[in-house]
């Protein structure tokens, strides 16, 4: 899943040529259980108050639940720049704008966790601020969902092969210990490796990586003999389930974005629990008969992003002169996103090309 401000994302599928593998939607779809319908959509008026329209016609908030969501939104712009939002978390901020416990569980939770991977009392508001002001208040169009029309093989593997030619070789599956910095084989080196085995790969970086946790994501694939929804997605309140999206008419994925309460539960509970909150979103599932499953956790698949992290997230360059850092936890200026991972990338080469005399520029804004 992506939003359509994630300028350097896109622009990489351009480079790969498969910008047209991935479709947006205009529509986001909010459900309740017993399956009332909010919408999320740009209305007539210009940015930032596109979305103000359908999100005061919102039947899962009262008045003064919208009435504090504005509130927010607009102490949000006019804060954005706030040296201190690193130190405290977005939850406590909503707190100080008296935004309601409703308007927090049913609109800034929803959008902030799976923008995020975390939680709002454990997200240091900075990133926050960042993800929703680019992502909902930029532009009529930044908080379009895009989702990719093939499975990511097929957007990856063979565009990136054929991109790169003949020049570039591909190693899958390969275990690579140490980097040399001396070792003449390599005029540069990048790691992208995670936070947890850079120490490892390069030793003596002297990183500070104390801070760094992890956050957990659970996927969860359902496949049943008819279907048992017709939105091509949708954000479901109140439940653990926090996204379903409609892969065909009878298979389903179920997304749990900073799930720790899934980790240590088994394949068949996790089953069983997405069954019986699917059940009460949608009738068509109460009748419905569970043909196959499959559940993915990724205990680390992100960093967590807590307060106080941002001053010590480093940047490309390192105490060798010939070896650069990327990755989604290397600064950046975006949280763990697939944006953030795309301009680590984009800043790593431009520092390559710099130290090899041959400046260049690869990072949109």
């Amino acid at each position: 899943m992506l939003l359509r401000c994630f300028t350097n994302l896109l622009d990489f599928y351009s480079r790969c040529g498969v910008e047209d593998k991935i479709r947006f939607h205009e529509r986001l779809y909010f459900v309740q259980p017993g399956g009332a319908v909010d919408v999320l959509q740009a209305g007539v008026l210009p940015a930032p108050a596109h979305l103000l329209g359908s999100l005061l016609g919102f039947k899962a908030l009262g008045f003064a639940d919208k009435l504090s969501i504005l509130r927010a939104m607009t102490a949000m712009r006019r804060e954005a720049n706030r040296a201190d939002l690193d130190s405290l978390t977005i939850a406590d901020w909503l707190v100080s704008k008296q935004s309601t416990e409703r308007a927090v569980e049913r609109f800034w939770r929803p959008i902030l966790v799976s923008a995020l991977n975390e939680e709002p009392d454990r997200s240091s508001a900075a990133p926050a601020f960042q993800v929703f002001l680019q992502g909902m208040m930029t532009t009529r169009e930044s908080y379009q969902m895009g989702l990719p029309a093939v499975p990511l093989a097929e957007l990856y593997s063979a565009a990136l092969q054929e991109k790169l030619g003949a020049q570039v070789r591909i190693h899958r599956r390969s275990l690579l210990e140490r980097i040399d910095p001396s070792d003449p084989a390599g005029d540069f080196y990048i790691s992208a490796v995670p936070f947890e085995r850079v120490g490892r790969l390069l030793p003596g970086l002297g990183l500070q990586l104390e801070k760094f946790t992890h956050s957990p994501i659970t996927g969860i694939h359902l496949w049943f003999d008819r279907s048992i929804m017709d939105l091509p997605h949708a954000v479901l309140l109140d439940r653990t389930l926090q996204w379903v999206f409609r892969k065909t008419d009878r298979y389903v994925q179920c997304v749990v974005s900073a799930s720790r309460s899934l980790i240590e539960l088994s394949r068949e509970e996790i089953v069983e629990l997405a069954c019986r909150e699917l059940r009460e979103f949608f009738p068509a599932c109460r009748d419905a008969e569970l043909v196959r499953s499959h559940v993915i956790k990724e205990a680390r698949a992100t960093y967590s992003t807590v307060p106080g992290l941002q001053s010590v997230r480093p940047g490309p360059a390192t105490k060798y002169p010939n070896v650069f850092l990327a990755g989604d936890w290397t600064n950046t200026g975006w949280p763990a996103t697939m944006e953030g991972a795309v301009r680590s990338g984009y800043i790593a080469a431009e520092a390559v090309a710099g130290a090899a005399g041959r400046k260049a520029s690869f990072l949109l804004p």
